[in-house]
């Protein structure tokens, strides 16, 4: 089986008015199937595909665009067990340092034992199932992780959210695709906090990706007008981010 991966979610820091859900990607390998974020609006949108034995959920930061619907998933694990299938119980979760702490504020500090929690920092490596993920951290506050995940011969790098001083060299040179937030376009860059398209481009370019991939765009923003800008700085046609879209590795 090929590596492929189902977008859940690309919203951009709030959901926009039409398939409005927030970051969340799907990735099935031959053997597991990973939930990279898990944004609001992400959860309902998993369930839509079936995922079969969902082998770990990977959170990149605690912002609630990124992880608000690990508390549906607390609920869905513990009282309707069955209702999603997972591969182990508890369930596997990788997250920054304090992840399981600044969350479980909401369940008073609780969470039942639903979720096996593991800790990741900057330059960690653990294997998952079949896969192999990598951590480096981003220009993001609070503390971000972009992920590496490798499979059958595949490499896919997700940014998470990052601004333009961090990028995916980080991992090295030659991945297969680079899912890139591309918050902004070039007009309103320099956040410092954020990618517009056209440093995503630049950035995928630099890291010699063979294939790039824009997400978390801003709401009311025109797409185009981003793929246009992403192009032209990566070199050839990048793809958009699409809810249920599903893209080969």
């Amino acid at each position: 089986m090929a590596v492929e991966l189902t977008v859940l979610g690309c919203s951009g820091s709030y959901g926009a008015p039409a398939g409005g859900a927030c970051s969340g990607y799907l990735v099935r390998t031959a053997h597991s199937t990973l939930w990279l974020d898990c944004g609001n609006g992400t959860l309902p949108n998993l369930q839509r595909h079936s995922p079969v034995d969902l082998t770990a959920l990977v959170i990149t930061h605690w912002h609630p665009d990124h992880c608000a619907d690990i508390y549906g998933l607390h609920v869905l694990l513990k009282y309707a067990r069955g209702a999603l299938p997972v591969a182990a119980q508890p369930f596997p979760v990788y997250a920054p340092d304090g992840t399981e702490a600044r969350l479980g504020t909401l369940v008073d500090g609780d969470w039942g034992g639903v979720f096996a929690w593991s800790a990741v920092a900057d330059g960690d490596a653990v294997t998952v199932g079949d896969c192999g993920l990598r951590f480096s951290r981003t220009a993001h506050p609070p503390p971000t992780l972009a992920v590496e995940l490798s499979a059958d011969g595949k490499r896919l790098v997700y940014t998470a959210d990052t601004g333009p001083d961090w990028s995916p060299e980080a991992f090295g040179p030659g991945t297969d695709l680079v899912l890139s937030e591309a918050t902004f376009q070039r007009d309103i860059e320099n956040s410092g906090i954020h990618l517009s398209a056209r440093q995503a481009g630049e950035a995928a370019r630099a890291a010699g990706a063979r294939r790039l991939m824009l997400t978390h765009l801003w709401p009311g923003l025109d797409p185009t007008a981003s793929v246009v800008e992403g192009s032209e700085a990566f070199g050839r046609e990048v793809l958009l981010a699409a809810p249920h879209q599903r893209t080969r590795i």
